[in-house]
């Protein structure tokens, strides 16, 4: 492709000598008929090879300053349309061909980017599908062959995995909609504070058989915000389940609600658990992200973050090691529905 742009552009550059020329013979002509031929022709060609030849000089700046660089982009377009992502290109030439080089440079990256996300999307699914999969094809293959006995004993632990697929599978959709801003947000007045409640009180016999201390403070006059309360309730019900999973028998889990200056409402869920380290605390919102020793999935705070920017809010992180964890989103008075931002 780069060997046939350039044939182009040199028969494009010999075309404008060519045309140049006939010109330059044209005026010549002209000239020397309006002095009355007293013009040598030893002259004529003289000026007509100077002007030939600083036209050449011309056009041979042009033609390394432009074409060569965007020949490079061409070559460079047709390496990622084979599949070689990634791939860069010199940036030089005019401050347009400059900039054309700088966009494709960024295309390039971004794409290289987006190859490599889907090849560990589709390794971390597999290895989310394998483990189930395996269980329930071993227990059935041990029914089946009449090493296990068909009874609840054998059969519940399938029953298990099967809700642990449906939820991965659930999840794997809530985050591919989310992402792709299409995700339906179903809107109604909602009173943050009850809704909160409501949440952790599901989470307080966990909290009770783990030992762990849950309180939970809203004051009373926060303003109805209007937001889709499956999805912020699937919010709170995570980080509240992860800071109980984080956090040792004697600890404290808090969850807390307060109005955010200027309109909205943030909620704040902390522990006392072991924390995360600094090398992961960047990674944490990263899809199929685990701390080690975790036995989730890793996508409870991806879709976290999806759902609080879907709603057009902010969530983030903070952790030290060995001293727990705390996380604060804040969704806004004005509800926006739309592709989340990052």
């Amino acid at each position: 492709m780069r060997r046939r742009f350039m044939w182009r552009a040199g028969i494009f550059v010999v075309v404008i000598l060519v045309a140049v020329a006939i010109f330059v013979s044209f005026v010549v002509s002209v000239v020397n008929s309006v002095l009355g031929g007293h013009v040598s022709g030893v002259l004529s060609a003289f000026i007509g090879v100077l002007v030939l030849l600083a036209l050449a000089f011309g056009l041979r700046r042009i033609v390394r300053g432009t074409a060569v660089p965007v020949s490079e982009l061409v070559e460079a377009a047709g390496r990622v349309e084979a599949g070689e992502v990634g791939t860069q290109v010199t940036e030089r030439g005019p401050s347009e061909v400059r900039s054309l080089a700088r966009a494709f440079n960024a295309m390039s990256s971004r794409l290289e980017e987006t190859d490599a996300a889907r090849r560990r999307l589709l390794a971390d699914v597999s290895h989310e599908l394998r483990t189930p999969l395996t269980v329930m094809q071993g227990t059935l293959e041990g029914i089946l062959d009449g090493v296990y006995p068909a009874d609840a004993e054998h059969l519940t632990p399938v029953l298990e995995e099967t809700r642990v697929l449906a939820r991965l599978i659930e999840d794997l959709r809530t985050l591919s909609l989310s992402e792709a801003g299409v995700l339906q947000l179903h809107r109604e007045p909602t009173d943050l504070g009850a809704l909160v409640a409501d949440v952790t009180a599901g989470q307080r016999a966990a909290a009770d058989d783990a030992g762990v201390e849950m309180t939970v403070t809203s004051p009373p006059d926060l303003e109805t915000l209007e937001i889709d309360q499956a999805r912020v309730r699937q919010v709170v019900g995570n980080l509240v389940a992860n800071a109980l999973r984080f956090t040792a028998s004697g600890g404290r889990v808090s969850v807390e609600v307060g109005p955010e200056p200027g309109g909205g409402t943030w909620i704040r869920v902390s522990d006392t658990g072991v924390g995360i380290a600094p090398e992961s605390v960047e990674h944490v919102f990263e899809r199929f992200h685990r701390s080690p020793g975790s036995p989730g999935s890793g996508l409870g705070l991806s879709i976290a973050r999806n759902l609080v920017e879907a709603h057009g809010g902010r969530i983030a992180l903070e952790s030290e090691l060995g001293r727990g964890t705390e996380v604060r989103f804040t969704l806004p008075k004005v509800f926006v529905e739309g592709p989340p931002t990052r």
